[in-house]
């Protein structure tokens, strides 16, 4: 029998994974296609699991319902989240990669004990990709030179400007709310806008004062337009504490299966053997 795998948790978070040494129901919780979840017992560690037939399809929906799952299992326990599309082909399949990773699992569930991820996502000021494509069109072909190169690098640097505010934000978040870790990524907007997203690695008790803090934050900067969503699983700090890892071959993108509302960063599955 194939397994569809969700996440890694503690055993202890499940007590009734104490007196069962194979699968039991999650009660409660349904996953992708709708098939029963279940509690995969393996030493001191929980793998949530559901079974899997190759022929269903893992379409956007099972996006949100594998990132539902996870949420579920964090209510209760620290979790390492696989990459979506994870599948073993059989019990052997699964218990071979959790045996072969178990020193690095419990030591990834220590360190992430306790914590939860918060996103923020900043928009800052708009760039100058609009005016670079205007300048690029509209002058004639003879006009192309001192007028055309001299806009380029007017607009190159405006774009650095960009860049180092960009970077003086993110700067003053970091001071702002003191995350025990961050992941920090900026792109330009199809608007031209510069996004910075950033992931905060905090205490799960501290989660009230971050919606605190990020309330009288959102106040102060008013020239930039400010998101935050979580808590969440720590999915943007997994990766950083699971090496020499591989997505299995058939699984779609992880950034483009998950809800709209969650972090735009890839899931690492902590995993070495699927099919």
């Amino acid at each position: 029998m194939a397994w569809y795998a969700y996440c890694i948790g503690e055993k202890q978070a499940f007590p009734e994974l104490a007196r069962h040494r194979k699968p039991i129901p999650l009660e409660s919780v349904v996953g992708v296609c709708g098939n029963q979840v279940f509690l995969y017992p393996a030493s001191d560690l929980a793998i949530v699991v559901s079974e899997h037939n190759p022929a269903e399809a893992l379409n956007q929906k099972a996006g949100v319902d594998n990132a539902r799952v996870i949420a579920d299992c964090f209510k209760h326990s620290t979790v390492l989240p696989f990459r979506f599309g994870t599948v073993f082909a059989d019990d052997e399949g699964l218990r071979k990669s959790i045996r072969s990773n178990q020193r690095q699992f419990q030591g990834n569930l220590e360190r992430l004990h306790g914590k939860t991820e918060m996103h923020l996502k900043i928009y800052v000021d708009s760039c100058c990709k609009e005016q670079v494509d205007n300048v690029a069109r509209h002058l004639p072909l003879e006009g192309v030179g001192k007028e055309y190169l001299s806009n380029l690098r007017e607009n190159a640097t405006r774009q650095r400007e960009r860049q180092t505010r960009a970077r003086a934000v993110s700067f003053q978040m970091h001071r702002m709310f003191n995350p025990l870790d961050e992941e920090v990524s900026c792109r330009i907007t199809e608007s031209g806008k510069m996004l910075l997203d950033i992931a905060h690695l905090i205490d799960r008790k501290c989660v009230e004062r971050y919606h605190n803090k990020y309330a009288t934050t959102a106040a102060m900067m008013r020239e930039c337009q400010m998101q935050l969503s979580g808590p969440w699983p720590p999915y943007h700090f997994v990766h950083r504490l699971t090496r020499g890892v591989h997505a299995p071959a058939h699984a779609p993108a992880a950034a483009s299966t998950r809800p709209a509302e969650q972090p735009a960063a890839p899931i690492l599955e902590p995993a070495l053997a699927a099919v």
